[in-house]
């Protein structure tokens, strides 16, 4: 007789107070802005023995921008950028997870932002499970991309008179999240 070891899924959500979504992009051309949305919530859904078979489901409160200045994340809010009166949250579905070597991963999903659904493709390094002292478990994830803001409708700039534009198009992606696993 044999005996099978039936794979479980479990699920993980979250942990906001350990989870932000942070990008960047060219301002002139030549500088760095740096921002963060500071309100991110969803849900993974996992077979510990398959990686590959998660199903992600995020979303972001776009009114949780901040770029640490009132004036320019204000414009960043209106109807030019992320219009977060008629767009507030920006989502992400899972599509597709890949293992590409080790504990880091390919994961491919819809993104909607602005309206617009659009496939992303992010990086993600993925810690093991270990024990919470709290209770529960955690996971640390690590994710890196990049988009074309124009992509999702976000097409305001201004050029600039030595050349080029005000802002650049290609916007750098940073997430970093903790997932709860409540205790079996």
């Amino acid at each position: 007789m044999s005996t099978t070891t039936a794979s479980k899924t479990v699920s993980y959500s979250l942990d906001p107070a350990h989870t932000a979504a942070k990008f960047w992009v060219r301002h002139m051309m030549v500088s760095k802005v740096h921002g963060t949305f500071s309100s991110v919530k969803g849900t993974i859904s996992l077979d510990p023995s398959n990686l590959e078979s998660a199903q992600i489901d995020v979303t972001v409160d776009t009114a949780s921008l901040s770029t640490g200045v009132d004036q320019r994340d204000g414009h960043l809010k209106s109807a030019d950028f992320f219009d977060v009166e008629n767009f507030p949250v920006i989502e992400f579905k899972s599509t597709e997870i890949k293992n590409i070597g080790g504990n880091e991963f390919k994961v491919t999903g819809d993104l909607t932002m602005h309206g617009v659904t659009r496939p992303v493709t992010l990086v993600a390094e993925v810690s093991d499970e270990v024990a919470n002292p709290f209770g529960g478990f955690k996971i640390g994830v690590s994710a890196t991309g990049t988009l074309d803001r124009e992509e999702f409708g976000m097409t305001w700039n201004q050029a600039i008179e030595a050349g080029g534009v005000l802002v650049g198009k290609e916007v750098h992606l940073q997430i970093d999240a903790e997932l709860d696993r409540p205790a079996n």
